[in-house]
């Protein structure tokens, strides 16, 4: 009987040893009963999603664990995103992610506008289109902080921070730098945005009343991970999977399954934060797995928990993922007569004591029905190390996956 597969992403899931939690990571600390048993009965190890030299982005990490080979079909987080939202991309037009963050005293307060809502956002991305829109630029809303803007004849040759590496500093000291002299005028032109935004956005009425109710404006335009359309062969080509599907909150996530040939499924509640619907990515996983062969089913919250230092947040979303989402769909799929092939990982860690991404390996575990598992009994960064399949790299670990 053929297999199906589904791989459950819990974003920034891993982490490091944490004082308060007695020097036991998030992971470690968490009480996640059903990911155990899911290492009881599979076989575990632990993977490098981050190219040596490369920047542990989401975009690097999951287009790794999805096997691409990232420096060939890399063209920045933008047109990923774009890809989602339904943006068409010309060949002389550069896309690139466009935060809407929070900028107080001079300083990088947070990435993410005090996490603005969607319809706030979108408001102030019209009204930044109102204003500066033209022949060359244009601004696309998305979910939340994250959005898309468009620049024809942009050279993507800019040295670009993301603002979640750097809460707290100066963010004149992290505007956008130049790879080469010709990109200068590229970098000129994006540099004069960010400060106009901050004019715009400053005392527009969503922020006038964000700050009457003490929350964090969102009061500055952050472009970053510049590129081009990218050329990307679906999974269907390289494994032997017919049909897939993308869930996720993200437009990055979502974009990445458009190119790789994956149906994208929206879920009503799903927000990228804590309070996403977790039961309600749970059931449209088991739907969507009855349709096709493979799933990726992404969950961010544990990403969002890491950006804001917060471990025991953290904890509570790796529970989540735990008790809502993997529980319901193991007691699920154990009822069906085709096998189903189910694999738990982040795509990177996002510790909260430096709040940002690490290159450092994550750990993995893979259940095929009828396999004989290692010995490892629980889940988290170093237990894994005893599992069957070591450290992996590259395509290792989707081939495995699938083989």
């Amino acid at each position: 009987m053929k297999m199906k597969y589904i791989i459950i992403l819990g974003d920034g899931m891993a982490d490091e040893p944490i004082e308060s939690l007695g020097n036991k990571t998030p992971l470690q600390y968490a009480h996640t009963p059903y990911m155990d048993v899911l290492a009881t009965k599979g076989n575990s190890g632990y993977l490098n999603t981050i190219p040596k030299g490369m920047h542990p982005g989401s975009e690097v990490a999951n287009l790794s664990v999805l096997g691409y080979n990232v420096a060939e079909v890399l063209e920045g987080r933008g047109s990923l995103e774009a890809a989602s939202m339904g943006i068409e991309i010309f060949p002389e037009e550069m896309v690139m992610r466009c935060n809407l963050i929070c900028i107080e005293n001079g300083k990088i307060k947070n990435h993410s506008g005090g996490h603005i809502s969607t319809e706030e956002a979108q408001i102030l991305i019209q009204y930044l289109n109102e204003k500066l829109q033209n022949d060359r630029l244009g601004f696309f809303p998305g979910v939340s902080y994250r959005h898309v803007l468009k620049l024809k004849g942009g050279n993507k040759q800019l040295d670009c921070t993301p603002p979640h590496d750097v809460p707290g500093s100066a963010f004149r000291e992290n505007l956008i730098k130049t790879k080469t002299p010709q990109a200068q005028a590229t970098a000129d032109y994006l540099n004069e945005l960010i400060i106009l935004s901050q004019e715009l956005l400053e005392n527009h009425p969503v922020n006038q009343k964000r700050k009457t109710e003490r929350k964090d404006p969102a009061n500055s335009i952050w472009p970053w991970s510049p590129g081009y359309k990218p050329n990307m062969e679906k999974l269907t080509s390289l494994y032997p999977i017919q049909t897939g599907a993308v869930i996720s909150a993200v437009d990055l996530i979502k974009g990445i399954g458009i190119y790789a040939g994956l149906k994208s499924i929206d879920v009503p509640g799903a927000t990228g934060l804590y309070d996403t619907n977790y039961e309600g990515k749970a059931q449209a996983a088991l739907d969507a797995l009855k349709e096709h062969d493979f799933v990726y089913l992404h969950v961010e919250a544990s990403d969002e928990a890491g950006h804001e230092g917060d471990e025991f947040l953290k904890i509570k979303t790796i529970e989540y993922l735990d008790s809502r989402i993997l529980k319901t769909i193991l007691e699920e799929t154990e009822k069906w007569d085709e096998p189903i092939a189910i694999a738990v990982l982040p795509d990177h860690p996002t510790p909260c004591k430096i709040k940002t991404h690490t290159a450092y390996p994550v750990p993995f575990v893979i259940y095929k029905p009828g396999e004989t598992p290692d010995e490892v009994r629980e889940y988290n960064e170093f237990s894994v190390q005893k599992g069957k399949y070591g450290l992996l790299k590259g395509d290792e670990f989707i081939k495995t996956f699938f083989n």
